[in-house]
């Protein structure tokens, strides 16, 4: 078996924010890239419906990751900031060390939050930036946040932990479909 492909920190980073295109998935599961994304996922007790997904690229030609959002049934794009359930997966194509994933996470709540928001959050983003491992291609990370419960991070439907707090799942997500995402395109895709 050969070396995986790995991307550094730095291009960790710049996965996120680099060009995409994506495929809007009005209803049913979906595929992108020969990634399955199921229709609906059952959460405790919580069933959240797949409203889209996206494949993010690096420098065009390079694929990184595919994306999906997942909402409450009936929940529309534009409550998904609400205090809402809602989940984001994404699957990679390179290897990502986990420091990569601490300086984007940083990066890409300090560019949708208030400096004074940030330092607010920064006890709980520091627990989630604990949380991070390396990922390999092939491996899911899942953000789920539920009212009352949290965001939880998983890796290949493995819970690391939740971090509380409606406020902090405004920040997490906003990475992706904030104000200032970290790729317009892509949050474009995912929130339709």
């Amino acid at each position: 078996m050969g070396k995986p492909r790995t991307l550094g920190g730095a291009v960790a980073v710049l996965c996120l924010v680099l060009l995409s295109s994506a495929c809007v998935c009005p209803a049913g599961a979906a595929e992108i890239q020969g990634v399955h994304f199921g229709d609906r996922v059952l959460v405790g007790d919580t069933e959240l419906v797949l409203k889209n997904v996206g494949l993010l690229r690096y420098r065009i030609f390079i694929k990184a990751y595919v994306a999906a959002l997942y909402v409450g049934d009936g929940v529309g794009a534009d409550r998904v900031f609400e205090d809402v359930p809602k989940r984001l997966e994404i699957e990679y194509f390179y290897a990502i060390a986990a420091d990569g994933f601490v300086g984007a996470t940083n990066q890409g709540i300090a560019a949708n939050v208030a400096p004074a928001t940030f330092a607010a959050l920064k006890p709980r983003i520091t627990r989630l930036n604990g949380l991070y491992r390396d990922v390999r291609p092939g491996d899911r990370y899942a953000l789920t946040y539920l009212p009352g419960i949290g965001t939880e991070l998983a890796l290949n439907g493995k819970r690391l932990g939740v971090i509380e707090g409606a406020d902090f799942a405004v920040a997490i997500f906003g990475i992706w479909i904030g104000p200032r995402p970290l790729d317009k395109s892509l949050k474009a895709q995912l929130v339709g």
